[in-house]
């Protein structure tokens, strides 16, 4: 379900971001567009700007079409095997720094958590790779030899930056 996405900080020093996102009720994880897909606009925290946010909403409204397009596009793109380990090898890039040394395998961003996500289409993937970045809970060896998990993310900014990256990934394998 396309949303739009308001973001602020907390203590007014950044201006209100509104940008396209996906709601998926399934999970209730919120997947944002990449800005290089859809354009955000930004309000700064100055005067009335009430009319200005309004305006800036319908106008991410009106392109919720768009959205759904890309996403039966994807809905319709198989990935082979390789393709998909690519695309998760890609997808640890957008998370970690240096995804090497993570203890990370590609394939483990590939479990499927939810029944709603199996399949082999792109959308899917995603939704799949997603998930278990956000989330957290993957199991890995640390540096020092410990088995440890992943942690959540939990910032905001995190949240709209992997998001952003991901959906900058699955729009580049529709192109390929």
């Amino acid at each position: 379900m396309p949303e739009v996405v308001f973001l602020n900080s907390h203590d007014g020093t950044s201006a209100y971001q509104l940008r396209v996102g996906i709601f998926r009720v399934v999970c209730t994880n919120g997947l944002i567009v990449s800005m290089g897909s859809f354009p955000s606009f930004r309000v700064a925290h100055r005067g009335d700007i009430v009319d200005e946010v309004v305006a800036s909403a319908l106008d991410i409204s009106e392109r919720f079409g768009v959205l759904a397009s890309e996403v039966e596009r994807m809905e319709q793109r198989l990935l082979a095997k390789d393709e998909q380990i690519a695309f998760a090898e890609r997808a640890l890039a957008v998370r970690f720094a240096e995804p090497l040394g993570t203890g990370i395998q590609p394939a483990q961003l590939l479990t499927c958590r939810r029944v709603d996500d199996l399949g082999n289409d792109l959308w899917s993937v995603l939704n799949k790779v997603q998930e278990n970045l956000m989330r957290g809970g993957l199991s890995r060896f640390a540096t020092s030899g410990r088995r440890t998990r992943t942690r959540r993310i939990t910032s905001i900014r995190e949240d709209v930056r992997i998001n952003s990256g991901l959906w900058d990934l699955a729009e580049e394998m529709l192109k390929a």
